[in-house]
């Protein structure tokens, strides 16, 4: 098979639309499976997913023990799908198709996002605690953090980027996996910089949890 050509999954989906599919209607006693690497495939996808259900469910917690509230670990996931903007545009933008190795490298990437924002949450309630507005204490946040969080990211970006462009037999199973965390990191790292302040004023404006969560910023006296 030549992969500049067609992909195993274009290859499989072309045969099942165009080839089985009218078998099956001429001759409905023949019954046909996958088997091999397509059935693997779907096993190793539905085992991911599941793991990364499970696996986002326990960083909900624990954040949730950390923060004593589900408000902010809320917040601080949504640079989640804020990096899957940037997965799907990545493969777009290189050509490829969204495989096993795509969602790996997202899952991987998941993990990694979320360090931004635990750190803008926990800013955000340090100025609260000093007095500030909601909708400024976040803005500040955004400000004091930006430095380290553009480092952070462009770094770890640097250092993947050159596996981009790798043309190597060897590497071309990596090339995917490596898009989705480029591409990801960027644009969680550019988009949660202008959305979480955005969330915290529409919480002001609305009232939503605004109180809880000066009363959460507040020292506790015994």
């Amino acid at each position: 098979m030549d992969a500049e050509v067609a992909s195993t999954s274009e290859i499989i989906s072309g045969t099942e639309k165009n080839f089985l599919h009218d078998l099956e209607q001429r001759y409905p006693e023949i019954a046909f499976s996958l088997k091999g690497e397509a059935e693997e495939g779907v096993k190793t996808k539905t085992s991911i997913i599941s793991g990364f259900v499970l696996g986002a469910l326990g960083v909900f917690l624990l954040l949730s023990l950390i923060f004593r509230n589900y408000r902010e670990p809320a917040i601080v996931m949504l640079n989640i799908p804020l990096a899957l903007i940037g997965v799907i545009w990545g493969h777009l933008i290189m050509g490829l198709d969204f495989t096993l190795p795509s969602m790996i490298g997202f899952v991987s990437l998941a993990g990694i996002v979320v360090n931004d924002s635990i750190l803008l949450v926990v800013f955000v309630k340090q100025h609260i605690k000093d007095g500030m507005a909601l909708h400024d204490a976040a803005k500040q946040a955004v400000r004091d953090r930006f430095r380290a969080i553009f480092l952070t990211s462009i770094t770890t970006v640097a250092g993947m980027t050159p596996l981009l462009f790798e043309t190597s037999t060897q590497a071309l199973i990596l090339v995917p996996l490596v898009t989705s965390i480029v591409f990801g990191m960027l644009t969680s790292t550019l988009l949660i910089i202008m959305v979480l302040p955005s969330v915290y004023a529409i919480m002001e404006d609305i009232g939503v949890g605004v109180i809880a969560l000066k009363n959460d910023a507040e020292p506790v006296h015994e």
